[in-house]
């Protein structure tokens, strides 16, 4: 799959759960955050399993895609979802399928 087929998928993949995330990552994916950092499957499950615990239930009724790039193997997302989160970005290194890297931060 490109990269843009696996960056589209981990956005469609919110709706869909956690097992769906995680079918985008290997075990020696990492996502990288202001407040620390994820690596393997089972970190990232419970990285993904507490950001979806902690959304209001109208959080998805208020997300906008503000920009997507991909370029080579990068992708790179910057969204907000007001009044929970004013900005937030996503950078994604993407080889043989699955997310490598993942930063996210939000503002």
């Amino acid at each position: 799959m490109s990269t843009l087929e696996i960056f589209d998928h981990h956005l469609g993949a919110f709706a869909l759960g956690v097992d769906e995330l995680l079918k985008d990552y290997d075990a020696s994916s990492v996502i990288l955050t202001n407040s620390g950092h994820s690596r393997g499957l089972e970190e990232i499950r419970t990285f993904f399993s507490s950001f979806l615990a902690s959304l209001p239930d109208d959080f998805w009724n208020d997300f906008q895609v503000l920009e997507k790039e991909v370029v080579g193997d990068v992708a790179y997302l910057v969204w907000s979802a007001k009044p929970y989160v004013a900005l937030a970005t996503d950078t994604m290194l993407i080889h043989d399928g699955k997310i490598v890297t993942q930063t996210f931060t939000k503002f």
